[in-house]
């Protein structure tokens, strides 16, 4: 008997869903072992944390490179070959002979930031408008949950496995995910043809790779060095280049007039933010509990107790996901996102002077999840619901990417605070920790203020309102519109 309209759009949700979760999981089985990688591998903090930087630069480059793919050849095609790129770099890592094997398949990675913007384009393509928003939300909110299977599960999966584990295990489940996609999810009914923003791409690795080896290497080379000026110098010019390119390109990588609709650049100000501080807090947070209590600061956790540490934090993220619908309808986008903003601020804040004993940092991470949970669970629906769904991939793909911007360079900054002086034990000081999670909350406070520009709907942004109003600033209507 075939599948009715409502049992397909089950499964395809099942599948999207799986991908999500190995995804998401992926992308946080590192964290909790940066501080062992360091050790395996013979490196310092700084350079290791390029294990996490890498692979935020690769999807902040790749992700809207697929999204726009996506848009012209399907997006059941990409999210399949995503998949597929995301095992072959699983493989990599998973043989890696030495550290700069082990970025160099975190570069392949990066192209599974790809599964979000993919997923939430299909849903957009499969799902009656009124189901848009709450599959959308339920889709981040699996993330959320992802993350935090990843951290919990590192520990237990190096300490009986090994290492390499952490990469067998994925790719297995990746692979299974995309033969899922392949089979179950439906072709896509909206494309866009056009050729893909390759000068503008390579415009954009230029300089945030010149600025992310800057900031990450300032404290080694001197700030004041010569490399390191010619490396700032490098990245202002080339960042201005590719602004110029990007408002001229017929198909610019990153939308710039797309960016002049309030429901979009509103909410990329804010993910850019809310991705500067919660990529660094959870790359860093692991190797304050692991430093031992000798070194005047810490809790010499093993890797399974801090990611049991952080797991609240994850499981809160994914938890708020369930309650934002009905508290956007009765206070608005603009007033949730800028409280969840402001909670993860007051959040960071308290880590930063509060850490005396491990379930302070639990409790306080947890509250940021609440936060960050519902500023995702929000911000998702906005992007989508402010573009036509033939632009769904670029404008989410945009939104991740920038996301991805953001933690990249949130990651290479907290690197370059916390590495600034190290204690006589050789472990970074107590006031590197303290400037840069004082840091991460002046972002979330930033986000919050931003988040006040938003559009102040009490409606779900894919209903229908929100997305006429903001399209008429650009003289677009969503499909099945006329003037």
């Amino acid at each position: 008997m075939p599948a009715t309209g409502r049992q397909r759009q089950r499964i395809c949700f099942g599948v999207l869903a799986s991908s999500i979760l190995a995804f998401s999981a992926l992308q946080s089985l590192l964290v909790p072992v940066l501080a062992q990688i360091e050790r395996d591998y013979d490196t310092d903090q700084s350079t290791v944390t390029w294990v996490l930087t890498a692979y935020l630069l690769s999807a902040s480059i790749l992700t809207p490179l697929i999204g726009r793919v996506g848009d012209s050849v399907g997006k059941r095609k990409m999210l399949v070959i995503t998949l597929v790129a995301l095992s072959v770099g699983s493989a990599m890592a998973a043989l890696a002979p030495s550290l700069g094997w082990l970025v160099a398949a975190r570069v392949v990675q990066g192209a599974g930031g790809g599964v979000m913007p993919l997923s939430f384009g299909i849903i957009r393509d499969e799902f009656e408008d009124v189901r848009v928003s709450g599959a959308i939300s339920m889709l981040a909110a699996i993330g959320s949950l992802g993350y935090g299977v990843g951290i919990v599960a590192s520990g237990p999966i190096v300490s009986s496995l090994g290492l390499s584990w952490l990469f067998w295990l994925p790719m297995v489940t990746t692979c299974l995910a995309a033969a899922a996609a392949y089979r179950w999810i439906p072709d896509s009914p909206a494309r866009e043809r056009r050729r893909l923003p390759l000068l503008p791409a390579l415009l954009l690795s230029t300089w945030l790779v010149a600025l992310l080896l800057a900031l990450s290497q300032g404290n080694s080379w001197g700030w004041s060095s010569t490399r390191i000026l010619g490396l700032v110098t490098i990245a202002a010019l080339v960042a201005g280049l590719w602004i110029t390119v990007e408002l001229r390109a017929p198909v610019p990588m990153i939308d710039m007039h797309m960016m002049r609709l309030r429901g979009v650049w509103t909410s990329n100000v804010v993910t850019a933010l809310l991705g500067f501080g919660m990529f660094a807090a959870f790359a860093f947070l692991p190797q304050l509990m692991q430093t031992p209590s000798s070194a005047g600061y810490g809790f010499g956790s093993s890797i399974s107790e801090s990611g049991r540490l952080l797991l609240p934090s994850a499981l809160a993220m994914f938890a708020v996901g369930f309650f934002t619908a009905p508290l956007v309808s009765r206070f608005g986008s603009r007033l949730v996102t800028a409280v969840g903003c402001t909670i993860g601020a007051a959040s960071y804040v308290a880590i930063a002077f509060v850490h005396d004993h491990p379930w302070q940092v639990s409790l306080f991470m947890t509250t940021v999840g609440v936060g960050v949970g519902l500023v995702f669970a929000v911000i998702a629906g906005v992007v989508v619901g402010s573009v036509p769904s033939s632009q769904t991939g670029v404008a989410s793909g945009m939104n991740a990417n920038i996301r991805t911007i953001g933690g990249s360079i949130g990651a290479a900054v907290m690197a370059g605070v916390v590495t600034a002086h190290s204690t006589t034990a050789g472990f970074p000081s107590e006031s590197g920790y303290v400037i840069g999670f004082a840091l991460l909350g002046a972002a979330m406070l930033a986000a919050a203020v931003a988040a006040l520009l938003l559009p102040d709907s009490h409606v779900q942004p894919t209903d229908g309102p929100l997305r006429d109003a903001d399209n008429a600033e650009l003289g677009m209507l969503p499909m099945g519109h006329t003037r």
